[in-house]
């Protein structure tokens, strides 16, 4: 059984009892199951049928992600109703359930979704690229979790559940995939069963695939004499870090591995002791975003090589390495009443470096800046884009205690417990611009950031209670109180342009204006010159920005609901529910830009901060097991009331003075932005999500699923329309607004434009898919397997402007992709899958950025095939 099916689908494939799934095959096969078997999940922290627990939740087995060739978090995307993934800078991972999601991946950001693992919180957005192995399940819960689950889940939560070792039994398992790109992936699981109250588990994975993109270096050396750029046989591109490198090394590539070792103790028939130690290490390239020449093609900008090529000077490189350990001590006091405490300890540790302009340098007719420049510089278009964002080292260490009383009685089904996570991060980030106008400098900020951290304290407790033979009503509350701190932290260097500080006194350009004045090329600059000579190298910015701080927030947040049991197998289901997330704050910085603010004073140092979001969602929901329990259908119709949603990118901070008048090409240079993430608009967002999984015969599964949603932005008056402005009319979409003049502050400089209506990103109106396999039984006892399977959305967009044109659109249009399997199953103890992933080569974007004049993209894998063998003992 494939992803592609309902809540209680995606874990039917996996047998009622987890060990069975990789035990020995035995020579003669079982009978075929005549109903689907009964799915326990967590959702609720108690365990229960799938089909019973009034929440929307899908389980997927390791089973479905091993056909779909999921390794990790992000392969979910589009797998089921409402879950869209992104890759994101500084490798993390935007998890968006029902449109909603965040894009604050820093040390002191929060996920709207929360990620759990053995039903712990895990902080940090990297942590998502952790390859899932050797699990379970994995569940998803819709919908704001403010009562039971960890933190900051106004979207929802994914709980990762490690298989655990068995009693009773030595089996293990061995699978190796091959496939294009130079695939490679081993896996072994070994579960020791030492006594009947003693078991370990050992299980590891390995991964390497080359990059599928056509990675050059980058030794562009511009000619343009008509404006003074005069090719010389030098590049014009940094070359202290451009060195070949094999496709292996390829930007998109993958070379991970990971291995955990699990133990299981029963001191005795009532206390039970569950530990693991996980180990992840990321050695990739990471990924790199690309010109979409599709929508490219027909206008100036027209890729002039292949549509996967890419110039680079700064080939990627990523050391992360994650190890967490994690405890569970359950002591069941009697048949219905247990204490449960659970502690988890991640420390992330990272270094990466990535190549942020792909070799996207300005064309001819964008140049409009001329050699040689006067005094005052040449404000106009530079031709070259030499960007590089690095971290040189980051420590995120993270505790995680929960500790809960469960009651199970046959009326009332307790939970309620305490929560304390806490987080010391620690990063050095830099960021590199190293040609700029009006004089071609270099620029930098390195932000070294030693100390910050994050405590997040609750108290919850939820409770069902059968009032009535058929009746449940369900009464959950958690308080929660947020705190974070920066200590220490600094930023040095800075933005501004006029100023040589970045050669660090190792490189004279001349003074502007006079004979002999010349920018830097590609091999001027030197390893003494910025993040890699630390601090030190930003002297001649003057001193550090202090960016020590603390702020706390606290929320309330509850749980309603009401269950009737229409019969043994079907429910139908109200809640409402609301869900929180904390609020933050960003570097100190001055808000007028080192100008003088219109108001006089400057400089005006701020953290910018912002509020806490915060979700109210209804929900009505039905669940059933109907022809004799070989079909299960679930169907969720949900509306949301989204409000104070964080955004982060460029926003207003100040209005100045300026220099000068502001020229034509800079309308706005009395406005200051800064990145930062603000609290915007109200968003309402009804739903409905249908699952099944269907098994017409004892040897063939149907799975199907189908979500619509409208997540159209209600109020949002602020909102800035920047995407694209320099191209907009020449690619026939409208003009952007002119910059408000008026006397209200806040929107001064911004480019007003009305988004009522408009959805939010990563919410595509309509999702649907749909899988198939058939058992065929030979006589000798092997059994062939055929699996189909097809997810189609709708289009979806990528932020808020929701453009559509046909070359510079902010959206990825509506799209179906299809994956294929065929499964021969021995009779004894191996069996060999043949597949083909995305087999119509259909490729699609999960991110798009404005490229200046054409559309920048993460990229989902193209089509991929292999083979895989499993062998059993």
């Amino acid at each position: 059984m494939g992803i592609l099916t309902l809540s209680a689908g995606q874990a039917f494939a996996q047998s009622a009892d987890p060990a069975k799934e990789d035990r020995p095959a035995q020579s003669k096969p079982a009978d075929e199951p005549k109903e689907l078997p009964v799915i326990t999940v967590t959702a609720t922290r108690l365990d229960s049928d799938l089909m019973k627990t009034p929440v929307a939740v899908t389980a997927v087995t390791q089973d479905a992600l091993t056909r779909e060739g999921i390794r990790d978090v992000r392969g979910l995307s589009g797998t089921m109703p409402n879950l869209q993934i992104a890759t994101g800078a500084d490798s993390g991972v935007q998890i968006n359930i029902r449109g909603i999601g965040a894009n604050n991946f820093t040390e002191i950001g929060d996920p709207a979704v929360g990620l759990h693992v053995a039903g712990l919180y895990s902080p940090r957005p990297q942590g998502a690229l952790a390859l899932m192995f050797d699990v379970d399940q994995v569940e998803v819960l819709r919908g704001p979790q403010g009562t039971l689950f960890g933190r900051n889940s106004t979207g929802g939560s994914v709980n990762i559940i490690p298989a655990k070792p068995q009693f009773g039994s030595n089996h293990g398992s061995t699978e190796l995939d091959v496939g294009n790109y130079n695939l490679r992936q081993l896996s072994v699981v070994q579960n020791i069963a030492v006594n009947d109250r003693f078991a370990l588990r050992f299980a590891a994975t390995k991964v390497k695939r080359d990059g599928w993109i056509n990675q050059f270096q980058d030794f562009t050396d511009y000619d343009l004499p008509e404006n003074g750029f005069v090719a010389d046989g030098i590049p014009d591109v940094d070359q202290r870090r451009n060195v070949k490198v094999p496709r292996s090394k390829f930007y998109t590539n993958r070379d991970e591995w990971a291995a955990r070792i699990a133990g299981r103790f029963a001191f005795t028939d009532d206390v039970e002791w569950n530990f693991a130690y996980e180990k992840f290490q990321n050695s990739g390239a990471g990924d790199v975003t690309l010109k979409d020449c599709a929508q490219a093609r027909g206008t100036r900008f027209a890729c002039e090589g292949g549509d996967w090529d890419v110039k680079i000077n700064v080939p990627g490189k990523t050391d992360m390495s994650i190890g967490t350990w994690r405890s569970n001590l359950v002591w069941n006091l009697d048949d219905t009443n247990s204490l449960e405490y659970s502690v988890a300890y991640a420390r992330q540790t990272r270094s990466q470096i990535s190549d942020d302009d792909g070799g996207y340098h300005a064309i001819p007719s964008q140049v409009t800046a001329v050699l040689p420049v006067g005094p005052d510089g040449d404000w106009g278009a530079w031709p070259i884009v030499d960007n590089t964002s690095i971290t040189l080292d980051s420590d995120y260490r993270s505790t995680v205690h929960e500790f809960q009383f469960k009651h199970g009685g046959e009326k009332l089904k307790f939970v309620s417990g305490l929560f304390w996570m806490h987080e010391k991060n620690s990063i050095d980030y830099a960021q590199e611009q190293l040609v700029t106008a009006p004089y071609g400098y270099p620029i930098s900020q390195f932000y070294h950031q030693p100390n910050r951290q994050i405590d997040a304290k609750a108290i919850f407790a939820q409770a069902d209670w059968t009032f009535a033979p058929t009746w449940t009503a369900t009464l959950g509350w958690r308080f929660s109180r947020d705190s974070k701190t920066d200590k220490g932290g600094q930023v040095f260097g800075g933005w501004d342009t006029t100023m040589n500080a970045y050669y660090n006194g190792l490189f004279d350009p001349g003074t502007p204006g006079e004979p002999g004045f010349h920018t830097h090329n590609g091999e001027d600059l030197t390893e003494q010159m910025g993040p890699f000579a630390g601090v030190d190298a930003y002297s001649y910015w003057g001193p550090p920005a202090q960016n020590d701080h603390a702020d706390s927030w606290k929320k309330n947040t509850y749980r309603l609901g009401l269950t009737k049991e229409l019969s043994s197998t079907e429910i139908l289901y109200a809640s409402w529910a609301t869900g929180y997330k904390a609020g933050g704050f960003g570097d100190k910085d001055d808000a007028c830009g080192g100008l003088t603010c219109v108001d006089g004073s400057s400089p005006q140092y701020t953290f910018f901060p912002y509020k806490p979001e915060t979700i109210t969602n209804l929900e009505i929901g039905y669940k059933g097991l109907l022809l004799d329990k070989r079909l299960s259908l679930a169907a969720t119709l949900f509306f949301s009331r989204y409000k104070d949603m964080q955004v982060t990118g460029n926003f207003f901070a100040a209005k100045v003075v300026p220099n000068g008048p502001c020229p034509d090409w800079d309308p706005n240079c009395d406005v200051i932005q800064k990145w930062q993430t603000v609290n915007v608009g109200v968003v309402d967002i009804p739903g409905l999500e249908i699952e099944l999984d269907f098994m017409p015969t004892p040897a063939t599964r149907i799975g199907a699923f189908f979500s619509w949603i409208d997540t159209r932005v209600k109020n949002y008056r602020s909102f800035s329309d920047e995407w694209n402005c320099g191209v907009r009319e020449e690619m026939g979409a409208p003009a952007c607004p002119d910059p408000y003049s008026g006397s209200e502050r806040e929107y001064a400089g911004r480019q007003l434009y009305d988004i009522t209506g408009n959805h939010l990103p990563y919410s595509p109106e309509f999702t649907a898919g749909f899988n198939l396999s058939h058992n065929f039984k030979f006589g000798n006892g092997y059994t062939l397997i055929p699996w189909f399977n097809v997810k189609w959305q709708d289009k979806m967009y990528f932020t808020l402007r929701n453009l559509d044109n046909p070359h510079i659109s902010d959206a990825q249009a509506a799209n179906a992709k299809i994956d294929l399997s065929l499964k021969l199953q021995s009779p004894s103890f191996w069996q060999a899958e043949l597949y083909v992933l995305n087999a119509t080569d259909k490729m699609t974007k999960n991110w798009a950025g404005d490229g200046g004049g054409f559309i920048r993209a993460s990229w989902n894998d193209p089509r991929t095939y292999g083979i895989r063998f499993r062998f059993d003992y």
